[in-house]
């Protein structure tokens, strides 16, 4: 149906998707401010404005996507930024962005205590505006949002993003533009940790992936290599396997890669492009309760910042330059 022919069938839009804006009022996330978007044909998804505008629940079809932590959606004043407090606060789910200037495992960079994973998902964006509307006959939803990490003497960084799905169509787009907005050059890395579960994460999951370079990051995982590509039940005592994939791409750059669960009948495809993001971190969890595959596109492998210097692989931004960042997360039928 043309717009024209699909109004007469209905009295809101509300009837073919869109979204509804809220408060939390019980727990660890009361107070905090949250988005459903429905794209009325099977993918749902819950953006957190007061995280960086990452996103925590998602469902296709009514069946959960996501892992999500015994933390839950957890307001950012409960953040602690010490050694691995992060995770104190980690609530897993679609998307939690980690950077901006440094990620990765706790380390002390010269008189700096750096802790788990960078700042950003710890703080709340703003001039957040919902700018849903028709464009010709399709519904297009999108979401905007600002958050900005800095601070007096140090590093100034911004993060503008917009979330866009269309009516009818079961994907979502994530497009960020950082920008150092200091006056002096800045360290700048970023991690889109993707975090799937069960039922879509099973041991009837297969990953479809098509590396040309894979480096594991720890013995634990080196062992674990041959068997990147697939998953068992939830297994007692495992400890994480950690993989840094390069992955094939097309003549402009465009790479990406699919779960599916042939037994739930769905698959999840995460597109990116290398030149924007040219690693993706694998983290592979089967823990009994601790049961999670981060799919991760990434712009340096998941190091902290010391290690990364030391490299010479520490990205940085100059002072008012920006790039920009492109995601797209699709699910369909199998």
């Amino acid at each position: 149906m043309n717009k024209n022919q699909l109004m007469q069938y209905i009295g809101n839009n509300a009837q073919i998707g869109g979204t509804r804006h809220y408060v939390l009022a019980d727990g660890p996330g009361r107070n905090m401010r949250c988005i459903d978007v429905n794209t009325g044909s099977g993918l749902e998804y819950t953006v957190l404005p007061d995280r960086g505008m990452d996103i925590s629940f998602a469902r296709f079809k009514g069946l959960n996507l996501v892992y999500l932590t015994p933390n839950g959606e957890t307001h950012p004043a409960f953040y602690e930024p010490e050694n691995t407090g992060w995770l104190r606060t980690f609530a897993g789910g679609l998307l939690t962005t980690c950077g901006l200037t440094y990620l990765g495992p706790p380390v002390k960079d010269g008189d700096e205590e750096l802790g788990l994973h960078g700042r950003y998902s710890t703080i709340p964006a703003k001039l957040v505006a919902d700018m849903s509307q028709w464009i010709g006959d399709e519904y297009h939803i999108k979401l905007k949002g600002t958050t900005e990490e800095g601070q007096l003497f140090g590093t100034k960084m911004r993060l503008e993003r917009e979330i866009t799905s269309v009516a009818g169509k079961n994907s979502l787009s994530i497009t960020d533009v950082i920008t150092n907005f200091g006056y002096k050059s800045s360290p700048y890395t970023i991690l889109y940790h993707i975090n799937l579960g069960y039922p879509l994460l099973s041991e009837d999951a297969a990953l479809i992936i098509d590396p040309v370079e894979t480096v594991p990051a720890t013995q634990i995982a080196a062992e674990g290599i041959n068997e990147f590509r697939s998953f068992t039940k939830p297994q007692p005592g495992f400890f994480e396997h950690v993989f840094y994939h390069k992955l094939k791409s097309d003549k402009n750059g465009n790479t990406g890669v699919r779960l599916e669960n042939k037994k739930t009948g769905m698959a999840l495809d995460i597109k990116f492009n290398h030149r924007q993001l040219p690693w993706l971190t694998q983290w592979k969890m089967m823990g009994q309760g601790d049961y999670v595959l981060g799919l991760e596109p990434c712009n340096v492998p998941t190091r902290n910042r010391v290690v990364l210097r030391n490299d010479g692989i520490l990205p940085h931004l100059e002072s008012g330059e920006s790039v920009t960042n492109n995601v797209t997360i699709e699910l369909s039928d199998i």
